[in-house]
């Protein structure tokens, strides 16, 4: 339980993802991009979102909804380190520990997080993630953030 709040995290294998989480099935990262809210924070549009983060060097890739549930300016430059920091903390704690197995181990995993947006508040999400693995490594996670 977060803060009082039922914390939803599973975590499937890999060889798996086809049977519970394929993301080209739930949204793709144009369509949600097409459609564009009438200002950076207005959600009644845009509820869930498109994410990637490259292993290699942390550097993230984000469809225009991520930007408008952490309240940031579209296409502005976010670290990881600064999108995480966002994280209420149980929640980043959580997220980070999931975050490690599921590249270690090459599984995906669900979380219901509590974040701060620095438009101030707070507001919970579920982030869904997936390994991309290239030669039995895994090289990228990738997946949605939904607001809850």
């Amino acid at each position: 339980m977060l803060a009082g709040r039922f914390a939803f995290n599973d975590s499937w294998p890999l060889t798996e993802r086809s049977r519970d989480f394929d993301l080209g099935m739930i949204l793709n990262c144009a369509v949600i991009d097409a459609v564009e809210p009438s200002h950076v924070g207005d959600l009644a549009v845009h509820h869930a979102a498109c994410w990637e983060c490259d292993l290699a060097d942390n550097s993230l890739t984000w469809s225009g909804g991520v930007y408008d549930i952490f309240g940031l300016s579209r296409g502005c430059v976010v670290s990881r380190d600064d999108a995480v920091a966002l994280y209420c903390e149980e929640s980043r704690a959580i997220m980070e520990r999931l975050r490690t197995d599921a590249i270690r181990q090459r599984r995906g995993f669900t979380l219901d997080a509590e974040i701060r947006p620095v438009t101030g508040g707070r507001r919970w999400i579920r982030l869904i993630a997936a390994p991309e693995c290239e030669r039995g490594r895994t090289m990228r996670l990738h997946g949605l953030k939904l607001i809850i």
